[in-house]
């Protein structure tokens, strides 16, 4: 886990340190999204899902890449343990040009994703038949997304999107390389 913190604050530092001109998104864009979720589509719809995705310029309008999540909430006192996981692959088309967007910090795109979810849930309460139980299952689920980017430097920026998956909301940061 140290090791992915470290690998998150050189990409930071060198991000915020290069001074390459803005550009909105172009062709061989390597871009790495962290960030929280607002909300989730799970059963109990609790808990911050924490996320990850990575994309990777295909042409100037389209891009791709992979998306990972994980969000995990206590229910009923505690005693009821449920968390998810997201993983999958996910395309982008970035609308700038369509929409006539000429300001070079803003990205905006649209797309979709298929995530394989694994869902696991444990009970840990005490005196009951209950004890130790564990019980999880794994599909595949559709996702939608439509989002923003806005760069505050040529390579690091935040970013939002709105969607089916996860979580209806995300928030965070990226880095361009």
């Amino acid at each position: 886990m140290k090791k992915i913190f470290l690998m998150f604050f050189v990409a930071a530092f060198m991000s915020l340190a290069s001074e390459k001109a803005f550009a909105q998104y172009e062709k061989g864009d390597k871009l790495l999204n962290v960030g929280i979720g607002l909300g989730t589509y799970g059963l109990f719809g609790s808990g911050i899902p924490i996320n990850a995705s990575g994309e990777y310029g295909f042409s100037d309008k389209i891009s791709g890449g992979i998306y990972l999540a994980f969000v995990s909430t206590n229910y009923l006192g505690g005693d009821w343990k449920y968390s998810y996981v997201y993983a999958g692959p996910r395309a982008s088309y970035h609308f700038n040009e369509l929409f006539n967007i000429s300001n070079d910090k803003f990205d905006i795109y649209g797309g979709a994703g298929l995530y394989v979810r694994n869902y696991s849930a444990k009970w840990k309460g005490a005196g009951s038949y209950l004890d130790n139980y564990k019980t999880s299952y794994t599909d595949i689920i559709p996702a939608l997304h439509a989002g923003a980017r806005y760069y505050f430097k040529p390579t690091f920026g935040g970013w939002a999107e709105v969607g089916y998956g996860a979580s209806p909301l995300q928030l965070g940061v990226t880095f361009k390389f």
